[in-house]
């Protein structure tokens, strides 16, 4: 017993010490060192779960091969030279938004891209026609990586293509999460395998890393086919994207066809999450990025961030764009936890009479995220911030549009889950064509919704209030 007690409290000792040095914020480490010493034993099992800083032990590092280095000199050099012209070479659709773009060059490393086609794709039927009619004309390669992969009609199609492409000599690269996919089987995987797929699970449910991984997944979206066409947005492999879902009905989401040289920096995050789950480094040489020509008028720029990220660039990004925000930040999102600094950006921004509405599905599909998100709502309607909960299915599409001029369309929600602990990426286009479009459709969906009225919100059960002060208690690990 007296053995059993010195090395708990030197266990104890070693995390406090860690908290001490790599704690983020006062008020979490303030948390995590209450649970290590008031909760035996369970408060040290969710902290190696729960509340390790990845951003200082991280999972990955990247191999800083040669092309790397002098890719992120190039990054560098652009930085310097907006600051050295102040602007002036600048595209015009940027020169307003110089901050942004040095933002994410800075904290994802990824510069702004001119020439591009982006085509919105909404809901699953449009999205997958889109996605297989691609990867029928591809010559050289496919990549695709999902956080949700689930066997079905969709995943038999996926199959049944993908063979075929192999036997025209096409290379086909599959990347999946190893909790969001946990469905898969092995009878597919190894179909897979036999047919020439190279096929790898992302931070896989292994008993031995259990602790250390569980909590940090890869909820990216990106498919790539011969480097001159990609796809990213919300839309996971599901049946229920095509046929429902018996109980919340249609699942509608967005998702994004992206062509032209913003092509390269998608197949580059796919690239790094390739090497870092199979170990390989073959997709980090030049042959798999192309000079593919500009053949449209949309600027883009990708941002990437996860766990081993330097920066919570999704987060940053969000913030950056509500704050810079004049007449009006519109936003569709299933998920939205916000934290304390985008919770403040928002109420800020509503208070100084920015138009600020939210649209998000009058179902959810989890009780403790249902009311983890409502339980934000008074705060929201207090300062100005319009809320409008759409009837029809479940809303799963991540937007954020403002003044339009700017539109973001990814697969990160606005909660702490992916900011922190998710592996995600998103595409901010500087592109009014593509805002006002995408503006059309939101007000459309506004009024076919119900929005909150402040002062009947206020007088709403104390059940209900119970309910949502519970879910609040687990946000940060929604």
């Amino acid at each position: 017993m007296t053995i059993a007690l010195i090395v708990y409290f030197s266990l104890a000792l070693f995390l406090v010490g860690r908290l001490l040095l790599y704690g983020i914020r006062p008020t979490k480490t303030l948390a995590w060192l209450l649970a290590i010493f008031t909760i035996p034993v369970g408060g040290m099992l969710f902290y190696f779960v729960l509340g390790r800083n990845r951003r200082k032990n991280k999972f990955y590092r990247l191999k800083k091969t040669e092309e790397i280095s002098a890719y992120l000199k190039t990054v560098e050099a652009y930085c310097d030279d907006i600051d050295r012209n102040n602007g002036v070479n600048v595209p015009e659709p940027i020169k307003g938004h110089i901050k942004l773009v040095k933002l994410i060059a800075k904290n994802s490393s990824f510069l702004p891209s001119l020439g591009n086609e982006l085509t919105p794709l909404k809901d699953g039927p449009a999205t997958f026609d889109a996605i297989f009619q691609a990867m029928e004309g591809a010559q050289k390669f496919i990549h695709v990586q999902y956080y949700i992969f689930e066997e079905g009609e969709l995943a038999d199609r996926f199959l049944a293509l993908w063979q075929r492409k192999i036997k025209e000599g096409v290379e086909i690269r599959f990347l999946y999460d190893g909790l969001g996919s946990n469905t898969l089987s092995k009878a597919y995987v190894n179909q897979l395998k036999e047919s020439g797929v190279e096929v790898f699970s992302f931070l896989p449910i292994r008993f031995k890393r259990l602790l250390s991984s569980i909590n940090y997944r890869n909820h990216r979206k990106i498919v790539v086919v011969d480097g001159h066409t990609a796809f990213t947005g919300g839309v996971n492999v599901s049946d229920k994207y095509i046929n429902g879902d018996p109980v919340l009905g249609t699942w509608h989401d967005m998702h994004l066809r992206l062509r032209g040289p913003i092509v390269n920096s998608l197949q580059a995050v796919f690239a790094m999450d390739w090497s870092f789950a199979s170990g390989k480094d073959d997709m980090l040489t030049l042959s798999y990025f192309s000079n593919i020509p500009k053949i449209g008028k949309s600027i883009v720029q990708t941002v990437s961030s996860g766990p081993d990220s330097d920066f919570p660039s999704v987060h940053q990004l969000y913030f950056s764009l509500i704050n810079s925000a004049k007449k009006y930040i519109y936003i569709v999102n299933p998920y939205i936890i916000p934290g304390e600094a985008l919770m403040e950006a928002l109420q800020v921004a509503a208070l100084g009479g920015v138009d600020v509405r939210i649209l998000l599905s009058s179902n959810s599909d989890s009780f403790l995220v249902r009311w983890g998100v409502r339980s934000y709502f008074e705060n929201f309607l207090e300062a100005g911030v319009r809320i409008y909960q759409y009837p029809d299915g479940f809303l799963h599409s991540k937007l954020m549009f403002t003044d339009d001029e700017l539109t973001t369309i990814g697969t990160a929600n606005l909660d702490v889950r992916s900011f922190e602990q998710n592996y995600e990426v998103n595409v901010l286009a500087y592109d009014k064509e593509l805002t006002k479009q995408l503006k059309r459709d939101f007000l459309n969906d506004c009024k076919i919704s119900q929005e909150i009225n402040y002062k009947e919100f206020t007088r709403r059960p104390k059940s209900e209030r119970f309910k949502e002060g519970l879910a609040k208690v687990f946000s940060p690990v929604l």
